[in-house]
Formats: C-alpha cells, sequence, structure tokens
C-alpha cells in the first residue's frame, strides 16, 4: 500500500534478525522509487520494561539510528506510522509530526498498556477488523476501519500454465501458500493426507522451525513441500491447485481477521477451505468453507472438489476486487487528509 502513495517518500525500518544481524550497517535500500528500507540494529539482550536499566539503552540505540536515518534523508517532524505496540517505546526519543498506529492483529503477549498508550498517543489508528475496532475504541476517538488488502491483477489473472509447478501430478490438489511457522495448525492436513492418498496437498512457501508436524508430513508421499518462490510465481501455484486451504495459528486468536491470504485465495475464484475455532462464526460463508473438525476439514474439501465450475468464482473475486490495494490507499489518504496529516 505505501508503493501506491506516490507522491510521498517513506522510510521502512524492520526489526533485526537476530542479536548478530549487522544489516543496520549497510545503506538503505530503494524497494521502490519512493521507499528507502533499512535493518534497525539489534538490542544486545530482549529484556521486559521492568528492567529499565537494561531496556533503555536498547531503545535509546534504535531511537538514535531512526534520527540519524531521517536527518540524512532531511525528514522534519515526519509521519511515524506504528505497527507495534513495543514501537510506543520509541515516541519520546523521535521528532515527529503525526502518529498512526496500524494494527492487524491482537499482541496477547504483550502488555496491555502498551497498545493502549500507543493507541492513546495516535492521531489516528487503523484496525483491520470490527473486533480490533471495538477492541481499540476505548483508547482513541479516532479509530478507522482498514481490512486487509489484495493485489488484486497479480492473483485474478489466471495462469496459462506455460509453467506447470507440478508436472507429474495427476489428481486433485489442494494448497496452502505462507510461511510453516511453529504456531500454524497443520493437523487436518495431516488428517487429509493420511485418509486420501490419492490427493496431492502442497505447502507453499519457506520453512520456519519449530513446527511440530512437518516432520510427519514430510514423510507422507503425497505432501509436497516446495519451499518459498517469488511472489510472482505464486499465482501459478495457486492456479494448479484444485481447493486452496486456509489453517489457523494458535498465537492469532481475533477470528473476524479476513488475512491477506484469503484475499489472494479468492482473487483466483478457486473454492477455498479455511479452519475456524470451536465458536467462531464463519466471516464470508458465500464464499469459503468453514470447518470446526478435521473430519469436517475433509468433508468440506470433497464438497469443495466436486463444486461446479463458477459456481462462486465471480463472488469470490468481487470480494478480493473489493478488497484491492489502490481501493485501499483511497480510503487511507481520505482519512490522513481529513486528519490534517497529508
Amino acid at each position: 500500500m505505501l508503493s501506491r502513495l506516490r507522491d510521498t517518500q517513506v522510510l521502512y525500518f524492520s526489526p533485526a534478525a537476530g542479536q548478530l544481524d549487522r544489516s543496520y550497517l549497510k545503506k538503505g535500500k530503494k524497494v521502490r522509487p519512493n521507499i528507502t528500507a533499512y535493518t534497525l540494529p539489534p538490542t544486545w539482550v530482549p529484556v521486559e520494561e521492568t528492567y529499565g536499566r537494561l531496556f533503555r539503552p536498547g531503545q535509546r540505540k534504535i531511537g538514535r539510528f531512526i534520527r540519524s536515518v531521517a536527518a540524512r534523508h532531511r525528514f522534519r517532524e515526519p509521519l511515524l506510522w506504528a505497527t507495534d505496540p513495543r514501537q510506543v517505546h520509541l515516541l519520546d526519543l523521535l521528532d515527529y509530526g503525526g502518529l498512526v498506529y496500524d494494527c492487524d492483529r491482537e499482541w496477547e503477549d504483550l502488555p496491555l498498556d502498551w497498545e493502549g498508550c500507543l493507541a492513546g498517543a495516535a492521531d489516528v489508528v487503523f484496525a483491520a477488523s470490527p473486533l480490533l475496532a471495538d477492541r481499540l475504541a476505548p483508547c482513541s476517538s479516532n479509530v478507522a476501519l482498514l481490512p486487509n488488502g489484495v493485489n488484486f491483477p497479480l492473483f485474478s489473472r489466471p495462469s496459462d500454465l506455460s509453467y506447470d509447478p507440478l508436472p507429474q501430478t495427476t489428481g486433485p490438489v489442494l494448497g496452502w501458500a505462507g510461511t510453516i511457522r511453529p504456531e500454524l495448525d497443520l493437523e487436518p492436513l495431516l488428517y487429509a493426507a493420511r485418509t486420501m492418498p490419492r490427493w496431492t496437498f502442497v505447502l507453499l512457501g519457506p520453512q520456519g522451525e519449530g513446527n511440530s508436524l512437518l516432520p510427519r508430513l514430510r514423510r507422507l508421499p503425497n505432501v509436497v513441500l516446495p519451499g518459498g518462490c517469488p511472489m510472482a510465481q505464486v499465482p501459478d501455484w495457486l492456479y494448479r491447485c484444485d481447493v486452496l486451504l486456509d489453517f489457523l495459528r494458535d498465537d492469532r486468536t481475533c477470528d473476524d481477521l479476513v488475512s491477506c491470504r484469503m484475499l489472494e485465495y479468492l482473487a483466483t475464484g478457486r473454492p477455498v477451505v479455511s479452519m475456524l475455532w470451536p465458536d467462531q462464526i464463519e466471516p464470508l460463508p458465500d464464499v469459503v468453507y468453514g470447518a470446526h473438525s478435521d473430519q469436517e476439514f475433509l468433508t468440506l474439501c470433497r464438497h469443495a472438489l466436486d463444486e461446479p465450475p463458477n459456481f462462486a468464482a465471480q463472488r469470490r473475486r468481487s470480494h478480493a476486487a473489493a478488497a484491492s490495494w489502490p481501493l485501499r490507499c483511497t480510503q487511507v489518504v481520505n482519512i490522513l487528509t481529513t486528519a490534517g496529516l497529508l
């Protein structure tokens, strides 16, 4: 979305990959004509706020780095865009003319007052779902609903399959795309793959360490783990699948949030089967098959494979088109302009 704010210069700061990461010593990388990306310096020891003598030096180090980069780019009192409650500790260390807090998840692992203070200090708070907006409403009178978006042209254009990622595969293909994190619950996939050996299951994306089910999935001949690929190739994989899958993450419990992954799935028009929390109401019942158990997941995968061609494809694409990044960007510009921040 930031790349579409073409008249705005953006400095993007990402956290260090670890305590030995020295990427912050490199020059900023021009990732878009208007966006320069930097890596923040690591803090030596991740400590809690209560250990002030250890905690504050790390925050000051990050603050100095951001101020130095901003001065080098001749930024004066810029708009500060925060996405993590931990960034509340930088507010007193930086000069800025406006503050936005962009919330796309619940932060149950962090102290509530961090997010409360950040939201309270922000000129505008963006919330990615109605539940998140309700949660933040007591902290700010300027909460705006801003759901996730999608690169609709990239994912809605059918692949010609001139590049077939699975040339030797016959039979139904069911796929998922994303980073395989330790918190990702792949139990429904394991159950389905063991029950339906003639189906092929694809887990596309980087394989983070620590997911306890990955070793068992690797041993199954009908599970394909190709690793990551460039974003431009992801649609080729999605269109190769007959059904697209979505799973729960144990660390993400906000049950009305429509993820970017889900919007990418919908843009293809392919049938989608998604796992839901036990008491969760289906957020997109007209276009997504929602399962509450491993057995129901398998049953709905069968229904999705039997779905008549184009039965709900256009409705799925319409949902995604309404969330395209240009439309989201227009919303953001209008809100920030009204607030006097642009």
